[in-house]
């Protein structure tokens, strides 16, 4: 925590030298960082009237790298081309940026661990506890951040807003088995066999590793 502490630090520092532009909104709502001719963005916390950004994810937008030595963060920038900077301001490429691939892929992985564990669970009469579940959810929620973060294309916005119908609607379904745990509500092993809401789930699943494997975005009525 206390390198977690030093790398908000240096990250402030280092923004207004980056070209960011920094997108301010109501104080209920999130606020996101741009670094001008970079992909991506990344969220940014505001704590006492200061802003701050993780000095990872400035990292990971600006392709850059970090080194430590001793008390000090050292983020080195790679050089923008001149054509990146202008595909990136487009904007408007139907294929599936490869930062924006990665990022999904593995968080379909962990959506499909977080299914197989309820069903196999539920099926066997385990009791779904928070904390067993929220093991997944919480992974799943970070990497669905990571995935936010590597947005560059059009295709890769849209897939976003699928990637994310389909954790909420992952996290409902587990909320409900929860919820019946912590009630004492017993549910039939079977209960998941015909549940729509999971079945939905794994159509969309398999939709969205189609598209991963076309590197297109393709709309799917399962993911809504």
């Amino acid at each position: 925590m206390h390198i977690r502490r030093i790398g908000f630090a240096a990250a402030v520092v280092l923004i207004p030298s980056l070209g960011c532009l920094l997108f301010a909104r109501s104080p209920s709502e999130d606020r996101t960082l741009l670094v001008t001719g970079y992909p991506g963005e990344a969220p940014v916390l505001e704590n006492n009237g200061h802003l701050y950004v993780d000095v990872d994810v400035l990292a990971r937008i600006t392709n850059g790298s970090l080194s430590f030595r001793d008390n000090q963060i050292v983020l080195t920038l790679q050089p923008v081309a001149a054509d990146s900077a202008a595909t990136t301001r487009q904007g408007d490429r139907s294929e599936f940026s490869r930062p924006f691939l990665t990022a999904a892929i593995e968080q379909l992985a962990v959506i499909r661990e977080w299914q197989s564990a309820l069903v196999n669970g539920v099926r066997r009469e385990y009791p779904i506890t928070e904390d067993w579940m929220n093991t997944f959810s919480s992974q799943a929620q970070k990497n669905l951040a990571l995935v936010a973060v590597a947005l560059s294309t059009a295709s890769d916005r849209h897939a976003y807003e699928l990637l994310t119908n389909e954790y909420n609607n992952m996290k409902t379904l587990s909320d409900r088995f929860v919820d019946a745990n912590i009630s004492r509500t017993r549910l039939a092993p079977s209960s998941l066999d015909d549940d729509p809401l999971d079945q939905q789930i794994l159509t969309c699943a398999h939709a969205l590793a189609a598209m991963a494997a076309s590197g297109k975005f393709t709309d799917d009525s399962s993911c809504h």
